[in-house]
C-alpha cells in the first residue's frame, strides 16, 4: 500500500486560536501528527497542507520538508475537507508521486497512536470509499437521542423507543476525527459525506479526544500525562 498522507493545518482556527502550533505538553500540536506520519511513510509522501508560513516553519522544525502551501481560497471557514484533499492530491499528481489511498491525519487528535492508523490501513481495500476511526457514540438514537415532532414533542430518533437498557440497543458510532483512509477515486467523484461504503475501525475513548475547545485541550493533556506516568 502507498498512502499519501495529508495533514491539514490552516492558520485561522477560532475555537482554540493558533491551536496547530500551540504547545501540547511542551511540543507544538502539529508535531504529534507529523511524528505518526513519519513512522508510516517517507517524507516525500507527507503533505502538510497549510496557508500559514509560521505553521510551515514550526513543522519544518521536525525536519519535514514543507514544499507545498495551501491556496488562500482553501483556508476559509467554508473550505471543505474534500477540496483541501483534492488540492493536495493535485499537487502530488503534478510531481508524479504515486499513491493508492489518501491518509488524512488531523492535528487535533494528538492521542492517536501509530497502531490506530495501521489498523485502519489494514481494513482498506479499493472496494471501499473510506475507512474511518470511530468511538461508541455518547448518545444512542434508539435509547437516549431524541428529536421534536411537528407538535414540538420529543420522540425517539430511531426505532419505537421501547428499549429499556442501553446495552440492548444496536450500536451507534461517532467519527472521532483521528484517522481517515480515503479512496482517491471516490473523493474525486463525491463528498466524503456521500460515501456509501464507509468501514469503521473502533478506537478507545481515551485516545479519541478531538481538540475543538479549551476544555478539550485540558482533558487531552490530562489523559496524556496519566498515560505517560503509567508507562
Amino acid at each position: 500500500m502507498k498512502p499519501l498522507v495529508v495533514i491539514p493545518a490552516r492558520g485561522g482556527s477560532k475555537g482554540i486560536p493558533r491551536k496547530n502550533i500551540k504547545p501540547f505538553l511542551g511540543r507544538p500540536l502539529i508535531h504529534y501528527s507529523i511524528d505518526v506520519a513519519r513512522r508510516l511513510v517517507a517524507d516525500n509522501r507527507i503533505i502538510l497542507s497549510t496557508d500559514d508560513e509560521e505553521i510551515a516553519d514550526v513543522a519544518r522544525q521536525t525536519g519535514l520538508p514543507v514544499p507545498y502551501m495551501r491556496p488562500s481560497s482553501l483556508a476559509t471557514d467554508t473550505a471543505s475537507s474534500r477540496d483541501v484533499v483534492l488540492n493536495a492530491m493535485g499537487w502530488a499528481d503534478s510531481r508524479c508521486i504515486a499513491y493508492d489511498c489518501v491518509l488524512l491525519l488531523q492535528p487535533t487528535s494528538p492521542l492517536r497512536e501509530v497502531g490506530d492508523v495501521e489498523r485502519c490501513l489494514a481494513h482498506y481495500t479499493p472496494e471501499v470509499d473510506m475507512v474511518v476511526s470511530v468511538v461508541p457514540a455518547a448518545s444512542n438514537p434508539y435509547y437516549n437521542c431524541f428529536e421534536t415532532d411537528l407538535s414540538g414533542f420529543l420522540r425517539i430518533s430511531k426505532g419505537d423507543g421501547l428499549y429499556t437498557r442501553r446495552q440492548d440497543c444496536p450500536p451507534a458510532w461517532e467519527i472521532n476525527g483521528a484517522v481517515y483512509v480515503i479512496n482517491p477515486v471516490s473523493i474525486r467523484e463525491m463528498p466524503l459525506g456521500a460515501f456509501p461504503r464507509r468501514v469503521p475501525v473502533e478506537m478507545p475513548h481515551e485516545r479519541s479526544v478531538d481538540l475543538d475547545t479549551p476544555c478539550d485541550w485540558v482533558v487531552a493533556e490530562t489523559i496524556a500525562r496519566l498515560r505517560d506516568e503509567s508507562r
